[in-house]
């Protein structure tokens, strides 16, 4: 799953980047409203974690730019300020979420999580297909009450088929939700992931459609 992080202070932004990574996530971050203008406009995310801050251009204006250009990317508006004005400005621009600084990881963490799961129509943060169990709050898979050991990219891909469950998935699309903005998007190696999840988690738990793409199916 991909996420945009649009903050200017280095050290948050590092922190925050530093725990989505670790939990499987893509992240682009930017440090001003232009750039998260730009790349909110014209990137595929999954969600968008905005500072109201930014230099050259606020969070709340970028947020209403997006919301008329028609991005319904879910977002989770980070401030300083803490009036309960702020949080109904912030919310009535089309923020989904709302956090106030100093806030704890952890907390933003299960926000992001509890926001995915709301985009892909789930409530429970645990993911079974057949025999297989995946834990979105853990990332950690299973089949049959063993666990199995899967790379970062492994679970990403997973990741991402799971939450889109029943939904036909193309490999660019696989590519553009599992990768950094300038990272290398090679879709064929989108093939060699699904091979071995396949040859770990059982050849049927994701189907292929010929020159189509990758599905499994909602339960």
């Amino acid at each position: 799953m991909r996420v945009l992080l649009a903050e200017d202070e280095l050290v948050l932004s590092d922190q925050i980047k530093s725990l989505l990574v670790a939990e499987g996530r893509a992240v682009d971050v930017v440090l001003d409203g232009d750039e998260a203008h730009f790349l909110g406009s014209t990137e595929p995310y999954d969600i968008i974690i905005l500072d109201l801050g930014l230099p050259n251009r606020d969070g709340i204006s970028v947020l209403k730019n997006w919301r008329r250009e028609g991005v319904d990317t879910p977002v989770l508006i980070l401030t300083a300020r803490d009036t309960w004005s702020e949080r109904v400005d912030g919310l009535d621009a089309g923020a989904d979420d709302y956090m106030t600084k100093p806030f704890n990881m952890s907390e933003l963490a299960a926000r992001v999580r509890a926001m995915l799961r709301r985009k892909s129509g789930q409530t429970n943060p645990v993911f079974e297909v057949d025999d297989i169990i995946f834990d979105s709050r853990n990332g950690r898979v299973s089949k049959n009450g063993i666990p199995v050991d899967l790379t970062t990219q492994e679970v990403a891909v997973l990741s991402y088929l799971i939450h889109n469950s029943g939904r036909l998935i193309s490999r660019t699309e696989l590519s553009e939700h599992i990768y950094e903005y300038d990272g290398d998007r090679d879709s064929n190696t989108i093939a060699v992931f699904v091979a071995r999840l396949r040859k770990k988690l059982g050849p049927n738990i994701i189907r292929t459609i010929r020159g189509r793409g990758y599905l499994i199916d909602a339960t």
